[in-house]
């Protein structure tokens, strides 16, 4: 598969961030210098503000001082994919004492991970949504496995306050999730975020928002 992602800078910093990036969801790429020929396979171009003057390309993106760079590759994902608005982003949840993690764009995995606390699921929800204000989607939702009953309410009650009234909150049964992945302890993480992809796949029981309520009261 020829890389679609060109990523054009001399600035080592901007390099690492956005590089670093985009191997860790596995999306192919090419490293140029902003002076060098753009191969015309590639859709979208990522570089700095200092050297966007330097690229002759119709999509170019541009990474600032201090700006996440996830929100910067979901941008080129879209880009490549020749979409112009996304029908479904869904972060799927797998609650536990580890929980997994797993964010699709029309059934793509995008982004996995683990956290370790309630918190830290509310913080981490919290920035890929900020990460993703820049791409266009019908829906947007975050879908919350029912295996530990406890955690799934205490989650789905903080998200119903934290987040906008227009996110999609959903109660998904984790029957059969993890069945087929090894239940040692070194796997622990990979299971747990394959069960979020499954969670985030499936169709659940719409939560009553509290922000919908009022608002139709």
């Amino acid at each position: 598969m020829k890389a679609k992602i060109a990523v054009a800078t001399v600035s080592g910093k901007a390099y690492y961030l956005i590089v670093n990036e985009l191997k860790n969801i596995n999306v192919p790429f090419i490293s140029l210098t902003p002076y060098e020929p753009i191969p015309i396979e590639v859709k979208v171009v990522i570089t700095t503000e200092k050297e966007f003057p330097l690229i002759n390309h119709e999509k170019v993106l541009v990474f600032k001082e201090g700006m996440n760079p996830q929100a910067l590759i979901n941008q080129a994902l879209q880009y490549v994919e020749g979409k112009s608005c996304y029908e479904k982003i869904v972060i799927g949840v797998d609650p536990g004492e580890v929980l997994g993690l797993a964010v699709l764009a029309d059934g793509k995995v995008v982004k996995t991970g683990n956290c370790f606390s309630v918190k830290e699921t509310l913080n981490e929800v919290e920035s890929i949504l900020k990460n993703f204000e820049g791409v266009k989607a019908s829906l947007i939702a975050v879908k919350i496995g029912d295996g530990i009953p406890e955690y799934k309410e205490k989650l789905l009650n903080a998200l119903d306050q934290m987040l906008p009234s227009n996110i999609v909150l959903e109660s998904v049964s984790e029957a059969g999730t993890n069945r087929h992945i090894s239940e040692s302890k070194h796997r622990r993480g990979l299971r747990d975020i394959g069960s979020a992809i499954k969670i985030a796949l499936r169709n659940g029981s719409r939560f009553a928002r509290r922000k919908e309520n009022e608002h139709n009261c």
